[in-house]
């Protein structure tokens, strides 16, 4: 294991030391290829593009002969491009020539010492190929060296002429020799460049992701108030914000986890010590009192079952979280819910006062899982018993709409200020100055919402300090059970 992990240190190496390879690399297949070319293909080339400057030329002066302005064409083409052109009937017979090669002229010496045999033959062999035009290289003794000879044949009228070019192949062995001289300096400037080139962009490119790497390890090590500067390029930008939202995002959930070790702490510790104080006046004084017995054992019965709660809502609230939470869609009537809901109220409103009426709309038949949905509501009933108030009123409203049902539970209490209304479904909220006999384990509202996400249905509360505050959620209109919403949104 040990030796795996020195191989791995041996293999690893920096951005900067990668890209420095790369334009290393890069520089030497450039430098390379520039040497190949010049040395293997740069006589073929210049031989096959001298090749198409002819042909291109023979067209430009078929075109002038034409309308008229053979002579200039031809002075001017062979004075720019050092060429012999001769223009000829079907016979050979010299119709126009612009000689730019002097005496050593191949067409020269032909026409005057062997009486254009040379040409003729052009001329049959043009013919018998079935072309338009014939190109051939041919050893010039005189100059030595190599030319390209051109004939082509063209119409005027009715006139059959003869068009030839005589051209040096190649700019001789000097201008090659001054270009691969300058191909020495072009290397040696390529390396320098590359290696200064190589340098910045290395240091341009590692410099970010360095310091991003140096401000990561220190976020690694719990420090969340390092900020990740953007700069660099486009992706180290991005990856700054990415991490900026991470660093906010796990500083939410580390202090969420600091709150929740304390709330937890805080709502085991009273049940359990209330158990224990209850336990040990049972053994120390009402042990033979039956009827005090009876109250410290309820009493007892009363907080095993707070904790039991507590344990179950965390469970629940859990597996809501993690997705392992399946839903069992049924269709049900919307007052039937209801009603069955505040049947369980019967004693807190006849014993305590409270006013729980349901404000029904024209019963409706919608499709949700029934158990979910009827602990979605208890818990809003429950939340708005918890801050009704003193007048102890609180209303279920049904309101039909074309796309929905919207279910709505209010209160008469406090009402939450705005800057805590964006918490009210985060877990172990609440308010000031709650009964504590009333107020339950503080994961309610949280269960409310994963049910509803789960659900897709859109949910939210509305509130005004000292008004009280409303609770709702809505259930799209489905035709069957079949026909699940999928378009709700937090409207928080």
């Amino acid at each position: 294991m040990k030796r795996s992990d020195k191989s791995d240190r041996k293999t690893r190496h920096s951005l900067r030391y990668y890209v420095s390879c790369y334009f290393v690399i890069l520089t030497v297949i450039i430098i390379v290829l520039l040497w190949v070319f010049q040395y293997f293909f740069l006589a073929r080339y210049y031989r096959s593009a001298r090749i198409r400057a002819i042909s291109n030329v023979g067209n430009i002066l078929v075109e002038s002969y034409r309308q008229g302005e053979i002579e200039a064409g031809m002075k001017r083409a062979a004075f720019d491009n050092g060429m012999c052109i001769v223009v000829t009937d079907s016979k050979g017979s010299l119709i126009s020539g612009e000689n730019n090669l002097g005496s050593f002229s191949y067409f020269m010496q032909d026409m005057f010492k062997t009486t254009g045999y040379y040409m003729h033959q052009l001329r049959e062999e043009l013919n018998s190929s079935g072309k338009e035009e014939l190109t051939k290289i041919k050893k010039n003794d005189s100059l030595k060296s190599e030319e390209i000879i051109y004939c082509r044949s063209f119409t005027d009228g009715s006139t059959v002429l003869y068009l030839y070019i005589e051209a040096s192949v190649e700019p001789v062995d000097s201008t090659v020799s001054i270009i691969r001289e300058q191909l020495v300096y072009i290397t040696i400037i390529i390396a320098e460049l590359a290696f200064i080139i190589t340098l910045f962009i290395s240091k341009r490119l590692s410099d970010p992701i360095v310091n991003l790497t140096s401000k990561a390890k220190k976020f690694a090590d719990g420090d969340f108030d390092v900020k990740f500067e953007e700069g660099g390029y486009k992706e180290i930008t991005e990856l700054s914000q990415v991490l900026d939202k991470a660093e906010d995002e796990i500083g939410k959930v580390n202090k969420l986890r600091t709150d929740l070790i304390a709330n937890i702490s805080h709502d085991l510790r009273t049940p359990l010590t209330m158990v224990k104080a209850y336990a040990e006046m049972i053994r120390d004084l009402s042990g033979d009192d039956p009827v005090k017995r009876g109250e410290h054992i309820g009493i007892i019965i009363d907080e095993a079952d707070r904790l039991s709660n507590l344990v179950n809502n965390i469970l629940e609230l859990s597996k809501l979280e993690s997705g392992n939470m399946e839903l069992h869609w049924q269709e049900f009537s919307v007052h039937d819910k209801i009603h069955d809901i505040l049947t369980r109220y019967t004693l807190l409103i006849e014993e305590q006062g409270y006013d729980i009426a349901f404000e029904p709309d024209e019963d409706r038949t919608v499709c949700a899982d029934p158990d979910k949905l009827d602990q979605v509501i208890y818990n809003f009933i429950n939340n708005a018993i918890n801050y009704s108030g003193e007048q102890k009123r609180i209303r279920i409203r049904q309101i039909n709409r074309e796309e929905c049902t919207r279910i709505e539970v209010e209160d008469n209490g406090k009402g939450i200020s705005k800057e805590l209304l964006p918490k009210v479904f985060d877990r172990y909220y609440r308010g000031e100055k709650v009964k504590r006999d009333i107020v339950g384990t503080g994961l309610g509202l949280s269960i409310c919402k994963e049910i509803l996400k789960r659900h897709s249905f859109a949910f939210g509360v509305q509130s005004e300090e000292g008004k009280g505050s409303t609770f709702w959620f809505e259930i799209p209109v489905t035709k069957s059970k079949t026909d699940k919403p999928n378009s709700g949104k937090n409207k928080e």
